[in-house]
């Protein structure tokens, strides 16, 4: 058998890791091209704030152009471009620039996100700043990294000191839900802190720098590489029942993005409760 591929046939998660960060890396460079020569606002998407820049379109093309000729029978999901059917069991999900308008506007939390599914499980990942280059790495089963060293979570501390990471969307009636759960929240805590890129973010639990994040309503290309990431560091990560339909009808009734340690698992659900960010207790969060 190739040592290239596992089990079964599946491709080792190594394998798909090392490319992910290729891609990554080779898209982050081209993003920092693109900044220094100057860049523009070339399209809206969901609101007149969710910016499309050309760096996005540019990047999300040289991966898929990657991909096919590499890979050429994996299916590709994007962001920016259609999605891309195929045979051979595994499934790309890119972000091309994650934090776009930090990106635009030139703040340090920007990063190209690539992951790779197989069949509905994640299974390897890259998470690459493109300001920094710093490189947040890994595949199912071997851990994770940042820049080629191990990484882990924080050890579990009381409530009053979690720094917990959060995000907003771009619909207005999003936000007001968004911002209403984080002012209940942030009594109890240490700080919140809103970075402006949930692959990151979800980074930065994974290797102990934030203790918790939470937010509802990013897509799969936004959490795809550092969900995974942050499981790989000691940590837990999962898609729960969110209360934002409540409010914004049609809403992903499964969209609240969680993550912390497993050992704080519990004790933020509670908070989580607590703050209206969802009704289900943890124990129910896999119902």
């Amino acid at each position: 058998m190739s040592p290239d591929v596992g089990t079964e046939g599946i491709p080792d998660p190594r394998v798909l890791r090392d490319l992910a960060v290729s891609l990554a890396t080779e898209a982050a460079a081209l993003a920092r091209r693109m900044r220094a020569d100057g860049i523009e606002v070339a399209d809206t998407k969901s609101s007149a704030v969710d910016v499309v820049t050309a760096a996005d379109r540019a990047c999300e093309e040289l991966i898929r152009e990657r991909l096919l000729r590499e890979r050429p029978d994996d299916a590709v999901l994007g962001e920016e471009g259609e999605d891309r059917p195929g045979t051979s069991g595994v499934r790309w999900v890119v972000d091309p620039i994650d934090g776009t308008v930090n990106y635009l506007y030139g703040l340090p939390e920007c990063a190209v996100s690539v992951a790779a599914e197989v069949g509905e499980r994640v299974v390897a990942g890259a998470v690459v700043n493109i300001v920094t280059s710093t490189t947040y790495a890994a595949a199912a089963g071997h851990g994770a990294t940042r820049d080629g060293q191990s990484i882990g979570v924080r050890s579990p501390t009381p409530e009053s000191q979690w720094l917990v990471l959060t995000g907003f969307g771009y619909q207005a009636e999003v936000r007001a839900h968004q911002a209403a759960c984080v002012a209940r929240m942030l009594p109890a805590v240490r700080d919140i802190r809103r970075m402006g890129s949930c692959a990151l973010d979800l980074c930065h639990v994974a290797e102990g720098t934030a203790d918790a994040y939470v937010e509802e309503g990013p897509r799969p290309w936004d959490h795809s590489a550092g969900g995974l990431v942050l499981s790989e560091a000691g940590g837990r990560f999962e898609l729960v029942p969110g209360s934002l339909p409540e409010t914004v009808p049609g809403a992903d009734p499964r969209g609240l993005l969680v993550g912390t340690s497993e050992a704080s698992w519990d004790a933020f659900g509670a908070l989580l409760v607590r703050s209206g960010f969802t009704s289900r207790s943890p124990g129910e969060f896999r119902e």
